[in-house]
């Protein structure tokens, strides 16, 4: 069995109810399907006056016998309703009973066909959540390594795809085999001659598609990878809408997803030909099939009169009827191809370890009472370190500033702290605590974040301001806006802190959008504040609005600002100027002036107002 077949099974699993009664509905509709067939029979020896008379009610002599039983009995039955009402009746009794038997089989397969789509449906469902589960527990790291459409992709396509293709599987081992067997054992019955031409036909046929398809799964994967490439184009072509009209780089973003576009055609055109085969292919065997045995059987009527002629046409209807699961295996083995290379991609998100997670029996810290210590650490993204052997240390209720050119490491203490990455080498401890030995939700409920992007959603304002805080009152929003000097222009939209701010808060000024976040840290009240250049993407005005609302945040609370514009920071009660991932000065503002060394530097290549 397939690993990724059996990786659903557990996922399947909790529909076992629906699962056992698709099972039970699919053996009635193969038995019927069989059945309805037969029931021809009796039409055509009533309708052709085949039908010898029956005058004396058959035994019952056991299971093994219950095929003859069943054909006297009816025979009986129909001798003698034709006696007492006329032939009229017969033949009205034995349309009825062909009727009957097609209805009850379009019902079974009614019912069975409503169980499996609770069970692909409600699988589809589950998977999604653990999907998006899964998606939103990785580390910050996988996705600097993962094209997020990819990820899209794999999140919305793939998982449909396991939803169409893969639990065809069920009528893959129930209903078509049963279909074939229930209508081989009523042709063996007929005439075991005939029936020896069908068995020829079935692996032959099977050998034939088996070959088309060998390499449908490989192309499957290449067009779901493809698939994804698309989506991420996509996603970064609206993302970056304003970069792209502004470079006029239009034709470039097209020429790259037509190529794409392009590439997946070709992918698609080729599976579609190869799944567009099977069932040509299928039908053409089985109409040799039915050639072959019209010529054999009808010699078999005509010639040798070995084989009742009513019987031989119940027998070409069992053999045709055989056909139509024989296509819908072959074509169900190629869906199952598709779907095991989308489940393949699946599983391997949703098997991807968490390198961030918190450890058993994690220890879980209410507040922050003393300092925050980073000791000895090394860090590097990929192989080169971008912090060396730092150590710091930052007392409760102090402002630490770090300062230093691009690339100095500046933003990584952010990501470390919040571990959003964690350490190479080294300890970070929050009052003498590892932070990982830490519960990740009670590190990062200790701590407010405000970074240089203003990361914001396409809902309310009150719903971006609450996230993650539950049972807020408008009050206390208000009042997290008032800190972050946000309200004032808030109090004059039209519908307050209900107003919706668009896409990424594309309604918004970067000033404003700039407040919001920060009224957002207010509201979740944590006493350490990280600030990673919070100010730098603003305006000298914005700036001004922003730098009291932080400055009205940071007031009682122990604060890292991360800053590249030295104005912001020369209140900060350390100073600590880093390069290439160490520290090089650390200070008061005037005391680092004094020095007249990097700091000082800094600071005149820096025009204040």
């Amino acid at each position: 069995m397939d690993q990724n077949l059996k990786k659903i099974i557990p996922f399947a699993l909790k529909f076992k109810n629906n699962i056992v009664w698709n099972i039970i509905f699919n053996v009635l509709y193969a038995l019927f399907s069989t059945l309805s067939f037969v029931a021809l029979f009796p039409l055509m020896e009533v309708l052709f006056k085949m039908n010898e008379n029956v005058m004396v009610l058959p035994k019952y002599k056991g299971i093994t016998e219950i095929g003859s039983y069943g054909k006297q009995y009816l025979q009986y039955y129909i001798t003698k309703l034709s006696i007492e009402n006329g032939a009229q009746y017969a033949l009205l009794l034995t349309v009825s009973l062909v009727i009957t038997t097609f209805l009850f089989k379009n019902l079974f397969n009614y019912f069975a066909s409503q169980h499996l789509m609770k069970i692909k449906n409600g699988v589809l469902k589950d998977l999604r959540e653990k999907m998006f589960s899964k998606i939103i527990e990785l580390p910050i790291s996988y996705y600097s390594e993962k094209r997020k459409g990819d990820v899209m992709a794999r999140m919305l396509g793939d998982v449909n795809e396991v939803k169409s293709s893969f639990f065809i599987v069920l009528e893959l081992i129930i209903k078509e085999p049963l279909t074939i067997l229930f209508a081989i054992i009523a042709m063996l019955k007929i005439s075991f001659e005939l029936t020896l031409f069908v068995f020829i036909f079935i692996p032959v046929s099977g050998f034939i598609i088996s070959k088309i398809g060998k390499s449908l799964k490989s192309k499957s994967t290449r067009a779901q990878q493809e698939n994804g490439f698309l989506i991420s184009i996509v996603e970064e072509s609206l993302s970056g809408l304003k970069v792209v009209k502004s470079y006029n780089a239009e034709g470039y973003f097209k020429s790259i997803f037509n190529n794409s576009i392009n590439r997946l055609l070709k992918l698609d055109n080729s599976i579609g030909k190869k799944n567009n085969l099977a069932s040509p292919m299928s039908e053409f065997m089985g109409i040799v099939t039915i050639s072959v045995l019209l010529w054999y059987g009808g010699n078999l009527v005509l010639v040798d009169k070995t084989l009742n002629g009513a019987l031989f046409i119940v027998y070409l209807g069992l053999a045709y009827n055989i056909l139509t699961p024989a296509k819908a295996i072959s074509k169900a083995s190629y869906s199952v191809k598709n779907g095991l290379a989308a489940a393949e991609r699946v599983f391997e998100v949703l098997e991807t370890e968490s390198t961030i997670t918190s450890k058993e029996n994690a220890i879980v810290l209410k507040e922050f009472k003393n300092a925050i210590s980073i000791e000895n650490i090394n860090f590097r993204y990929e192989e080169e370190n971008v912090l060396k052997d730092f150590s710091l240390k930052v007392e409760k209720g102090k402002t630490v500033a770090l300062v230093g050119q691009s690339g100095s490491g500046k933003s990584t203490i952010a990501n470390l702290l919040t571990r959003f990455y964690d350490v190479n080498e080294g300890t970070i401890k929050i009052d003498d605590v590892n932070i990982k030995d830490l519960n990740i939700h009670s590190l990062r409920s200790l701590l407010g974040l405000v970074t240089q992007d203003s990361i914001l959603f396409n809902d309310t304002i009150k719903n971006n301001i609450t996230l993650g805080k539950e049972n807020v009152t408008n009050e206390e929003i208000i009042e997290a806006l008032k800190i972050a000097n946000a309200y004032e222009f808030i109090k004059d939209l039209p519908n307050g802190i209900e107003s919706n701010i668009g896409d990424a808060g594309g309604k918004l000024s970067g000033g404003q959008k700039q407040r919001l976040s920060i009224a957002r840290a207010v509201l979740k009240n944590p006493p350490i504040m990280i600030l990673d250049e919070a100010t730098s993407a603003l305006d000298t005005e914005s700036e001004k609005l922003v730098q009291i609302a932080l400055e009205n945040m940071m007031q009682n609370r122990t604060s890292i600002v991360i800053a590249h514009r030295l104005s912001t920071i020369q209140k900060a009660d350390t100073i600590v100027v880093m390069q290439k991932g160490q520290i090089v000065e650390q200070g008061s503002h005037t005391e680092l002036l004094a020095k007249n060394g990097t700091y000082a530097n800094l600071v005149n290549l820096q025009s204040f107002e």
